[in-house]
């Protein structure tokens, strides 16, 4: 903690006072090109640095520094005995941009991941010392002014849609990466992208972690953007992994994703609907697997704070029969993980939650949050599953369904252009199934605060 506050002083000295912001959450997809005629200040120069006469050729650097302080209180209702957990986890990276002229680019990015004073240790999503997040050349095949065809191949992070089946997992520690080739075809407000992809195991260390070396994430992510009308986005998606387990057992498993999302945000009327379906096979058996989500809100933009109100329904399959040789069981892939909760408990399977939501803007740099959400297991057969889609807590038998009532609330605060803060507090009361399957289960309290540095 004490080396970021030190880089954050010592950069905050170098940086302009006034500067629109840039960021995006895939830093890769930030352009610089603006700053070639701009003035010569510390800033401009490190993010646009001309290595030819023309001005074509150019790197531009940036990074970031992370930390966040976790409290865990009654983790898993209770279930692990530990009770307060607090412990501080941190991340930082840094990352080169370099064109190659106007079709030609390599994006380069380390990242360094630490966890401090965790009493049962680092989750895989917390500790990564060193490692390479990003490492990929963009070729333009086809570059015009209708139409623009790139191929992607090397390490990269993918994240599409809502986040509910692809995402780069900004949330935890450690963001989500792979290895691999994509095409991304861009013509008016459509785009396409296709990929092949190696997903890697997380080590500790330096330099130690491994990538599959094999295809086990591939499909098809389409976008069309209807103006005044809202987005349209059809996909999908297969993945390819061993020794998967759900209650149903424990086996290799081939599935399919086909699925669709129709959305629109901004002022007025805002709504998300997304819908898939899942088919393959798992343990010599079947699979047919759905979920449906409906988000429907608005946004009161002439009111001050533009406070918005939604109400949000989630129906995830489960398995309806063990041992029947059909598995029911959603797979959520690779969600990011606070997609019910900026830190849940539960996952996006064999799952129903009704989750009313409000936001106001108490300046136009701090913005509030309160959450209140509902959950039941869909499925008496099939148990809860963590965030990443892992098996936390089997039926054993139970017939109650209610899982438990979440009540969150959160505070965000864009310090400046290049550093926020956010903090946040989540109250998780047992329902009648966790008290029917734990022995003397505990509500869960989990408070954390984060501080970002971006350049």
């Amino acid at each position: 903690m004490r080396n970021l506050i030190i880089i954050v002083l010592f950069l905050q000295l170098l940086l302009p006072t006034r500067f629109s912001a840039q960021f995006k959450l895939m830093r890769f997809d930030e352009d610089y090109t603006s700053y070639k005629d701009s003035a010569k200040t510390f800033y401009n120069s490190i993010k646009y640095i001309p290595l030819s006469d023309n001005k074509n050729k150019y790197l531009s650097l940036g990074g970031e520094a992370r930390a966040e302080f976790v409290d865990f209180n009654n983790e898993d209702w209770g279930r692990m005995g530990i009770g307060s957990n607090p412990f501080l986890i941190q991340r930082y990276t840094l990352h080169a941009d370099l064109h190659l002229g106007s079709r030609v680019r390599i994006f380069g990015q380390l990242r360094s991941a630490w966890e401090n004073g965790r009493k049962n240790g680092p989750r895989p999503i917390d500790e990564d010392h060193l490692n390479v997040q990003n490492l990929f050349i963009d070729v333009d095949l086809i570059k015009d002014e209708k139409e623009k065809l790139t191929v992607r191949a090397g390490r990269q992070e993918l994240d599409y849609g809502s986040g509910r089946l692809i995402s780069v997992r900004e949330g935890p520690n450690l963001r989500l990466y792979f290895d691999g080739l994509k095409f991304m075809y861009k013509r008016g407000n459509f785009r396409s992208d296709a990929f092949m992809m190696a997903a890697s195991e997380i080590s500790p260390g330096a330099f130690d972690n491994t990538s599959s070396k094999s295809i086990n994430l591939w499909g098809s992510y389409n976008t069309l953007i209807i103006p005044k009308r809202g987005n349209l986005e059809l996909y999908y998606l297969g993945i390819h992994r061993k020794d998967v387990r759900f209650e149903d057992g424990i086996s290799d498993e081939n599935r399919h994703t086909l699925g669709g999302r129709f959305f629109r945000y901004g002022g007025g009327f805002i709504y998300n609907f997304e819908a898939a379906y899942q088919f393959g096979h798992f343990n010599k058996g079947n699979i047919s697997a759905w979920t449906a989500s409906a988000d429907i809100g608005y946004m009161f933009e002439n009111v001050k704070g533009n406070p918005t109100i939604n109400l949000r329904n989630d129906y995830i399959s489960g398995d309806r029969d063990k041992g029947d040789g059909k598995l029911g069981t959603f797979n959520p892939l690779y969600p990011k993980g606070g997609y019910f909760g900026f830190n849940p408990q539960i996952g996006p399977v064999n799952l129903i939650d009704i989750h009313p939501y409000a936001t106001v803007d108490l300046s136009d740099k701090i913005t509030v949050q309160a959450d209140l959400v509902f959950n039941w297991r869909y499925s008496n057969q099939d148990g809860i599953y963590r965030p990443s889609g892992t098996l936390n807590l089997p039926s054993s038998g139970s017939k109650k369904k209610y899982i438990g009532t979440a009540f969150l609330g959160s505070f965000n605060y864009k310090i400046n252009s290049f550093l926020t803060f956010n903090t946040g507090i989540q109250y998780f009361n047992t329902g009648a199934f966790i008290n029917d399957v734990i022995e003397n289960p505990k509500d869960g309290l989990f408070i954390n605060s984060r501080i970002v540095f971006k350049f």
